[in-house]
């Protein structure tokens, strides 16, 4: 669903290293990539993780071989909003969600992604 193939993976972590949810995470970029190389989709679909990337794809420009986890993750929230038949987040929760610190690059990608 992403055309990203996971198994060009080489788990370095520098995705996860430039990753500036890493800490918000409990699954982090690398983790995104080999869960899906292993077919382990599950608990990626269940995890909280899967809604605080910010799709800044830090984590596709620091990759050396060119995998991209942010696609991965996107195509896991897919799945996820598919599953459901409606997305994790209405638009009218998400000013509520918002900090006068937050990039607004997370800002226009959140009213994209949830907004009609």
């Amino acid at each position: 669903m992403s055309g990203v193939d996971p198994g060009k993976c080489m788990t370095c972590g520098k995705c996860s290293g430039t990753c500036p949810a890493y800490d918000e995470m409990e699954y982090h970029p690398h983790q995104f990539v080999s869960m899906v190389k292993k077919g382990n989709i599950e608990p990626l679909m269940r995890s909280e993780s899967l809604w605080q990337c910010l799709s800044c794809f830090a984590c596709m420009e620091r990759c050396p071989r060119g995998v991209e986890p942010a696609k991965l993750i996107e195509a896991v929230r897919l799945l996820v909003i598919r599953e459901k038949g409606g997305n994790h987040l209405n638009a009218q929760e998400i000013p509520g969600k918002l900090d006068e610190n937050m990039p607004q690059q997370a800002i226009t990608s959140a009213f994209r992604k949830y907004g009609k």
